[in-house]
This record gives structure tokens, C-alpha cells and sequence, in this order.
């Protein structure tokens, strides 16, 4: 199986500017922020008090009352995510094969409201007011569990931690099952952390923007940025193999066709940056060059230093201005784990509706030399690359393609056949 095609047949998004796959994307691409003042607590002792919250999602009303005091807000939103994301896909675990189906999520921080709310209880009532559920709700593989346990997917299943690059390293990952011979896995991240404990560990690394107004916070790209604003949610995809997919009549969003990933040099090492390797790393994996992408979804930090490595990278590789830049989590936040596969199911869809959604509120700065889409674009696509970065030097890149585009090896104009790259 290696070198198969891996393509993405379903899509579940939780996201702060819309709870549902298509209410995300008509959101997105109007450039409706879900950005605005913490409600899950008082945010008035931090400095930093905007997040992007989920805010009409209601877990009783469509989860069975058993799993909600065993489940942090995190998974509660994993596990919808998963129901709507098969669905889409027509996958019902129960109807195929023992271990033809797995689950690989992305995780940064775990379950750290359940984990606050139960420390709260130790202190002031006492071990006996300890959740069991605690053994297990608080843990980064927590949504891989309960997503599998929920549908009866007894195939791989796992989880990867690395911050932001995360959910592009998960769908890597079920990439690398699928080409075993796994005939699907639902992979991607959902993350949440707006609470008391999350914050101050979030505030600790020191990347968060202290500005209290939702249109000036978060401004990758732009001379005036400071940092981000975090945000909870994130996407679920469901993976197949491509040859199966279609051989059972299966919509197609796309396929997965390359992937790599870095990891910084020590700080004071003179060496550059990796996140250039993986991206040329990736384009080699999707046997395309960079003239053949027609959109790049930026990982968009906030931060001035960062931004601009960032805009190195990609003017190095493509030219100034030379491909559209877009990072639609101004509209979300930062969503940890789960950042990256709500990019990719963007990329998606814009590949499905020919149009790049914009990058809110950011002026872009001339000097980084990018081509920066602030509003709705249309644009003819058929190849997007997707660009995440991790807390700690985690570099990832991944290339997604339109349904309709052939897959490496095959032939195509106007680049030459290529042998896949293993990275």
C-alpha cells in the first residue's frame, strides 16, 4: 500500500465562528470572527482576556447523558465533531470490518478544565470528591478513546502532542496507517484550554496578546501585531484510502498528497529555522513543485519575529508575492491541536469553492513581501499548502489537493511525473 492515495471523504468542525461544517465555512468566508471577552471565567486578573470560544455549542444536546460527567468541554466537542465528521463520510464503524477503522488525534494540553475542576474539589472538599473520571479526562489520548469507544473503531488508534503542528502530524500519521492497509481513520484536533489553568500556562510562554479589543488583537502579518489570541475548537476529518473511497461512491473533498515535518535547531546554533525544509519536504512528498500551488495557509503566529521568519520561509521558496497568503484563524484564534486541521478542512473547501478565504483586520506589512487575502478571493484552485508551527520549534507543512487533480505519478501538465519522497 505504499504510495496510496489518501484522500479526506468527511469534515466535523467545532469552531468559535461556527459550530458545523458549513456554518465554519460561510462564516470564514463572509470574515465573521468568533473573537471576543472570555466567558467560561473571569478573565478581568489577566492581562491577556479575549479567546476564541465555541460558544453555542450545547453538549446535552447531542451527547447521551452518561458521557457528559465523565468528559471535559474538550472532548465533548471531539466527540460531535467525530459523529458529524462520519456521517459526512457515510462510515459507520459498526457496519465494517474489526480494525478496518482507527482514530489519531491531536492533543496539546488535554482535558485542563475537568483536571482544574477537580483539583478545586481536593483542596476545598477533600479526596472523596475526586472524580474517578479523573484517571482518565484530564489525559492528551482522551478524545482518541472515547471517539473510538463511541463507534466501535477497534483499528490504529494514537495520539500526537506537538502543540500548533499537531493536528497536521495526526493526519500524517492516519496517512501512514491508511497506506498499511487501514481503510479509514478519523484523525485531525480538537483542543480546549480557556480555563483559569489553561490560561496561566498559556500566558506563561508568552506569545499572548494583552489587547482588549477583538478587531486589534490578533494581526499576523501586520506592524501592529502582538502576540495571539487563543481559541478552543478544532476539525475532525475522516481519511480513506482513495482507491476504496471511490470504488464505494464516496464524495471526495480532496486528497493528502505530501507531508513533512522539522524541528528547530537549539537556540544560539547559527542554524536556520527548519520550517523551509518541511516545506520543500512536503512539496516533494506531493511530487509537485512550489508553481503548482495556488494558495498557502499560513500559520500566522501574531508575533512580529516570528511572523517574519514565516514570510521568509515562503518568499524563499516561492517568490515575493509570487502564491496568495491567507490565515483564517483571525477569526478563531489559535486553537492548539486544533488549529491546523481546521486549516486543512479551509483549505478543503476553498479547493471544493474556488475561493481563498480572508485574513481579518490585518494590514499586511509591504515589507515581508507576501500577497496577504483580506478579503474573499476567487481564484482558480487546485493545490493548497497548509503551514503550522509549534510551541517548543515543532515545524509541519501538508499539501492537500482538489479531488480532480491527479495524484503524484500520475500524469499531469505542467509538471513532470514524480516518485514519492519518504520524510
Amino acid at each position: 500500500m505504499t504510495g496510496a492515495e489518501v484522500v479526506v471523504t468527511g469534515i466535523g468542525v467545532a469552531a468559535p465562528n461556527g459550530l458545523g461544517t458549513e456554518a465554519y465555512w460561510a462564516a470564514t468566508r463572509a470574515g465573521r470572527s468568533g473573537i471576543g471577552r472570555i466567558t467560561r471565567f473571569d478573565p478581568t486578573p489577566y492581562p491577556s482576556r479575549l479567546a476564541g470560544e465555541v460558544t453555542d455549542f450545547d453538549a446535552a444536546a447531542h451527547l447521551p447523558g452518561r458521557l457528559l460527567p465523565q468528559t471535559d468541554h474538550m472532548t465533548r466537542m471531539a466527540l460531535v465533531a467525530a459523529d458529524w465528521a462520519l456521517a459526512d463520510a457515510g462510515v459507520d464503524g459498526a457496519e465494517r470490518p474489526d480494525f478496518s477503522v482507527g482514530v489519531i488525534t491531536a492533543s496539546s494540553s488535554g482535558g485542563f478544565e475537568f483536571g482544574q475542576n477537580e483539583l478545586r474539589n481536593l483542596w476545598s472538599r477533600g479526596s472523596e470528591y475526586v472524580s474517578a473520571y479523573q484517571s482518565f479526562a484530564w489525559f492528551y489520548a482522551v478524545n482518541t478513546g472515547q471517539i473510538s469507544i463511541r463507534h466501535g473503531l477497534r483499528g490504529p488508534c494514537g495520539v500526537v502532542v506537538s502543540d500548533q503542528a499537531g493536528g497536521l502530524d495526526a493526519l500524517a500519521q492516519a496517512r501512514r496507517e491508511i497506506r498499511r492497509g487501514t481503510a479509514a481513520i478519523v484523525s485531525g484536533g480538537v483542543d480546549a484550554s480557556v480555563c483559569p489553568w489553561g490560561w496561566v500556562a498559556q500566558i506563561a510562554a508568552g506569545r499572548m496578546t494583552t489587547s482588549q479589543e477583538p478587531d486589534q488583537a490578533y494581526l499576523p502579518f501586520d506592524r501592529r501585531a502582538t502576540g495571539h489570541v487563543t481559541g478552543e475548537g478544532g476539525a475532525l476529518l475522516i481519511l480513506e484510502d482513495g482507491a476504496q473511497a471511490r470504488a464505494r461512491g464516496a464524495r471526495i473533498y480532496g486528497s493528502v498528497a505530501g507531508y513533512a515535518s522539522t524541528l528547530d535547531p537549539r537556540p544560539g546554533s547559527g542554524r536556520p529555522p527548519g520550517l523551509s525544509a518541511a516545506i520543500r519536504a512536503a512539496l516533494a512528498d506531493a511530487g509537485v513543485s512550489p508553481a503548482e500551488v495556488d494558495v498557502v495557509f499560513a500559520d500566522g503566529a501574531g508575533r512580529p519575529d516570528l511572523d517574519r521568519l514565516e514570510a521568509e520561509a515562503l518568499t524563499g521558496i516561492f517568490g515575493p508575492g509570487a502564491v496568495p497568503v491567507t490565515a483564517p484563524k483571525t477569526m478563531t484564534g489559535r486553537l492548539s491541536s486544533g488549529a491546523a486541521s481546521l486549516d486543512v478542512a479551509a483549505a478543503l473547501l476553498a479547493l471544493r469553492d474556488q475561493v481563498i478565504p480572508p485574513t481579518v483586520n490585518s494590514v499586511p506589512d509591504p515589507g515581508l513581501g507576501l500577497d496577504l487575502v483580506t478579503l474573499a478571493r476567487p481564484a482558480a484552485l487546485g493545490t493548497a499548502l497548509v503551514v503550522a508551527r509549534g510551541y517548543g520549534g515543532f515545524n509541519s507543512a501538508l499539501v492537500v489537493r482538489g479531488p480532480h487533480v491527479p495524484p503524484a505519478g500520475a500524469v499531469r501538465a505542467p509538471a513532470p511525473d514524480s516518485e514519492e519522497v519518504t520524510v
